[in-house]
């Protein structure tokens, strides 16, 4: 699993044995090479240590251990909420870690509304309504953490860029 992050780590990072200060979550398809370049661009320029997975994942393909580490390993989490974010199992699962790490290792949220109403998001409504309409034939047994995640992170006051 390839990632970029920033060379040097900031000292809030080195201070407190956080490996990375941020990790991003996000829908690849959605906002890679747009909103999240820039914001990934902007947290390098300002020497924030920034985990981004540069490599989309084929279906079926287990999310790495790397990856999990990763979350478990940050200060914070910025979580990209996007129209298709729901119909990506890894980004649920993603999710669903980050979430569990508020709780196990202080790891702090700031979700980003990128132009869907956070209404949608945590009441399942809308793009997420049809993803886990689909998610419910093959992922039954995940779809309950999931969902719990989505309502969570959707109850976090964050940035809604719809009324930007």
């Amino acid at each position: 699993m390839a990632f970029m992050g920033t060379e040097i780590a900031s000292s809030s990072s080195a201070t407190h044995g956080w490996k990375y200060d941020v990790f991003l979550s996000f829908r690849g398809t959605d906002t890679r090479t747009n909103f999240t370049d820039h914001l990934y661009a902007a947290l390098k320029q300002k020497g924030i240590f920034t985990f981004r997975d540069d490599e989309e994942l084929e279906r079926g393909t287990i999310i790495s251990p790397e990856l999990m580490k990763a979350i478990e390993e940050s200060r914070f989490a910025v979580v990209i909420l996007s129209s298709d974010y729901a119909s990506s199992c890894w980004c649920l699962t993603e999710l669903a870690k980050i979430i569990e790490c508020t709780k196990k290792t202080g790891l702090r949220v700031l979700p980003v509304f990128h132009y869907v109403d956070p209404s949608d998001v945590r009441n399942q409504m809308g793009t997420f309504a049809e993803a886990f309409a689909k998610h419910k034939e093959c992922f039954q047994e995940d779809v309950d953490t999931w969902r719990a995640a989505l309502d969570k992170v959707a109850s976090i006051a964050g940035f809604d860029l719809k009324n930007q």
